[in-house]
């Protein structure tokens, strides 16, 4: 059996908003990983001291990336979903631009045996980040990534409640996204949730399929219970089956009135941040199916692919709060200007495709890989154009060594290719998402990187 690790070192992370001087923390990050793995013994591996486990990876990764651009945007704060995001300030310059980013994230555990073969677990586990032009501060600020308790037993399975990550980010992101330099590319796109708040998960025990193991698991999150009218629901069914070299994912998300969004990272609470707006929203909904696989071919060769489905009710944009200046609501798809039964500004119905698929190459310390992901169009009736014309093609090339005792070094480089210039795909968070390069402005960018990676 083989549960998917929640371990989500990713390859490389969204672009900065903004471009700054590197500050004295990527120096700091880079002595972080020299120091930790110097004074680790023969093999990396968990601290433990009594019940007491401890966990962590921390990551420094530089790279250029072409068409990159500071500050494209007249209000450079304003979402994709904003009608004033379209708005560009003429004339700005874009180009071949340096970025950096460092992550670090540990996990503290604590295991007791409870007798009769069931035990009793917690999790508590956060992420920090930093690097040219993002703030030194939490990964998604005013969420954790792990804080619960969970009683399992290897006849009964397993049962957790609290805070935690949901399958649909974690195991697109680690191990399919993370190995062939698209952790971020895959996993963080489409119609997903990835931080779940309020979670109560139930994952069985394996069960003997076709001479594998088959593991099923159910989680449900109740959001910002503070909604009264718009109750928020998240609903995620996983399923693992594991045979020899073959192994096969199955995520499918059902959601109501969480955060409208394509942001596969996200965290799911609400509507909006503010319960006060329940009585002056329509509610909204969205969801995915999405099946991954690899297969090891023999010692050294491993292909891997994804197919995502995704779906969105759409969020009509209203005022939430007069102005000036207003506040608006979290909209999504909106037919700005329009009318549809009487409502301005109406959100429509989208749904999508998109897939990946790679190649990994492994012999002794190194490691290699090819890989290639698509975001397709997407269909709707909005008539006002949102993205659901374009699609982006990512594709990433690289080579890892494992200097042993948890620490490895990589390089890659890859490219972007949107099918037109204007708002990116549906399901793309922004329009400059994973890569720095805008699709309002140039259809191609390419990056070289290199980075470190320690895991303990």
């Amino acid at each position: 059996m083989r549960i998917p690790s929640l371990r989500t070192a990713t390859d490389r992370d969204q672009a900065p908003p903004s471009r700054s001087a590197p500050g004295y923390w990527g120096a700091w990050a880079g002595l972080l990983l020299l120091g930790c793995w110097a004074g680790q013994s023969a093999q990396a591996q968990a601290l433990q001291y009594g019940p007491f486990s401890l966990n962590a990876f921390a990551k420094y990764e530089g790279a250029r990336t072409s068409n990159f651009n500071e500050r494209l945007q007249l209000y450079n704060d304003a979402t994709k979903q904003q009608q004033w995001a379209d708005q560009l300030v003429p004339g700005t310059r874009f180009g071949t631009e340096p970025t950096n980013v460092w992550l670090f994230q540990p996990w503290l555990g604590v295991k007791f045996d409870l007798g009769g073969g069931f035990k009793a677990t917690a999790m508590l586990s956060q992420r920090w980040r930093g690097g040219m032009g993002v703030p030194n501060t939490v990964d998604v600020p005013g969420f954790l990534y792990e804080e619960n308790v969970a009683i399992s037993h290897e006849d009964y399975g397993r049962l957790a409640v609290g805070k935690m990550v949901a399958r649909g980010w974690s195991v697109a992101d680690y191990p399919y996204g993370t190995s062939v330099g698209l952790a971020n590319e895959w996993a963080q796109s489409g119609a997903g949730y990835g931080l779940l708040t309020k979670a109560i998960r139930y994952t069985s025990r394996p069960f003997d399929v076709f001479s594998g193991d088959l593991v099923l698991e159910a989680t449900y999150d109740q959001g910002n219970t503070a909604f009264k009218i718009h109750k928020p629901r998240f609903w995620e069914f996983y399923a693992q089956y594991h045979n020899a070299g073959l192994v096969v994912d199955l995520i499918v998300q059902d959601t109501r009135n969480g955060n409208p969004q394509a942001w596969g990272h996200g965290p799911f609470t609400g509507l909006t941040p503010f319960p006060r707006d329940d009585a002056k929203i329509g509610g909204a909904g969205q969801g995915m199916a999405m099946v991954m696989a690899r297969y090891d071919i023999d010692a050294h060769w491993q292909v891997s692919g994804g197919l995502r489905s995704n779906r969105w009710s759409g969020a009509d944009a209203v005022i939430t709060v007069p102005g000036p200046p207003s506040q608006w609501n979290n909209m999504f798809n909106v037919d700005w200007g329009g009318t549809r039964d009487g409502i301005p500004n109406p959100g429509y119905a989208a749904t999508s495709t998109d897939g990946f698929a790679a190649l990994r190459y492994r012999r002794d310390k190194w490691s290699a890989w090819l890989a290639g992901q698509i975001l397709g169009t997407a269909s709707t009736a909005n008539p006002s154009e949102r993205g659901q014309s374009n699609w982006a093609n990512f594709n990433t090339m690289g080579v890892q060594y494992d200097f042993g005792r948890g620490l490895s070094a990589y390089g890659g480089v890859g490219m972007v290719r949107y099918g037109r210039l204007g708002l990116s795909p549906m399901s793309m968070p922004t329009n400059s998402a994973f890569t720095g390069v805008d699709s309002r402005v140039s259809r191609n960018g390419n990056w070289a990187l290199i980075g470190l990676l320690y895991v303990l």
